[in-house]
């Protein structure tokens, strides 16, 4: 699986490089567009009406097979052509119910030869054998990495993973800290960008708020950045006035009614949380730290350990809503 990262990717198009097919992969959407756009430089501005094609997954006519349709059309006037297909998890991640699920997970347990024929099988031979004078870019979300067309991605594409504030999709460990510095340097450089100053403490203000929630932190800034407009500096006021009602609650206050053996208080407060913007992962992680330091009855403890991988583990494989899990675990922590 190649890999690279957006500046390695741009540094391709500014040398006319670029690889055959991308998989731009993450939950920053802000960051996947803006590198999904600067992929389409490698053809000439004059030209990109007739070389560049923007397909959204899930609308009606756009399928696999579409796609490899487009991206075998020759380039005119021009040495590149360039598809880029956005929302790319809806074909590559489809949800799946009833009688579809089933067939998906018999398959998944037998093995990706024996999956049947589909209409992802044009997407998978074209990898292997991809248009010379075409890039071809997927953003998504995610992809389902145990199916055929999956497994072709990875072995094929560059990937490109863009999760914001974190290094990956779950990751296990979450350095809060470098978070928050990645954070704030974002905050100060959107600052900079509109011809203003910022105070430390409002950049700081912003950036803890966000946790690793890249999207929040985007939303966030935009909303400072309107709110703060036409002023040379920006202030710890101005923030405040931002981001004041979601920091008004208090970001331990599901741990301390645990702790208290209160479990429809700690109910109300994840309920609180989670409508705030809270992550469910930065949520998990509070509770592991909970059992692990504050944690005083040694009899449940065991319980309270097992309660937590298995948490951790349903969360990363998408075993139930993270709400419902969140819940499950808060009251087995109460108990």
């Amino acid at each position: 699986m190649p890999a690279a990262n957006p500046a390695e990717v741009r540094t391709a198009i500014a040398r006319r490089t670029p690889a055959p097919v991308y998989l731009l992969l993450g939950d920053d959407d802000a960051e996947l567009s803006r590198l999904a756009s600067d992929i389409t430089a490698v053809v000439e501005d004059e030209l990109r009406a007739f070389n560049v094609d923007r397909l959204y997954a899930g609308d009606k006519g756009v399928s696999a097979a579409s796609i490899v349709e487009s991206a075998k059309l020759l380039p005119m006037m021009s040495d590149w052509r360039v598809v880029v297909v956005v929302r790319a998890e809806r074909l590559l991640k489809p949800k799946r119910r009833g009688k579809a699920a089933e067939d998906a997970a018999d398959a998944e347990d037998a093995g990706a030869d024996a999956e049947p024929p589909s209409d992802l099988d044009a997407l998978t031979d074209y990898l292997q054998d991809p248009s010379p004078s075409t890039t071809l870019v997927l953003v998504a979300a995610d992809i389902d990495r145990t199916r055929r067309a999956g497994k072709a991605i990875l072995k094929h594409a560059t990937i490109v993973e863009c999760w914001g504030l974190k290094t990956e999709k779950n990751p296990r460990f979450v350095d809060l800290r470098a978070a928050a510095r990645i954070a704030e340097q974002l905050v100060k450089r959107a600052a900079a960008e509109s011809g203003q100053q910022i105070e430390p403490a409002a950049s700081r203000l912003v950036a803890e708020r966000a946790g690793v929630d890249i999207v929040r932190l985007r939303g966030d800034i935009e909303r400072l950045m309107l709110y703060a407009a036409g002023k040379p500096r920006i202030t710890l006021a101005d923030a405040q006035e931002v981001v004041s009602a979601e920091t008004a609650q208090d970001d331990w206050a599901v741990t301390n009614a645990i702790q208290n053996r209160k479990p429809a208080e700690a109910l109300r407060q994840l309920a609180l949380a989670l409508e705030a913007g809270a992550v469910p992962y930065m949520i998990l992680g509070q509770l592991g730290w909970f059992v692990r330091d504050k944690l005083a009855d040694p009899r449940r403890i065991p319980a309270a350990v097992d309660a937590l991988f298995r948490t951790d583990l349903d969360l990363k494989s998408s075993g139930g809503d993270p709400r419902v899990l969140l819940e499950r675990l808060v009251v087995e922590l109460c108990r």
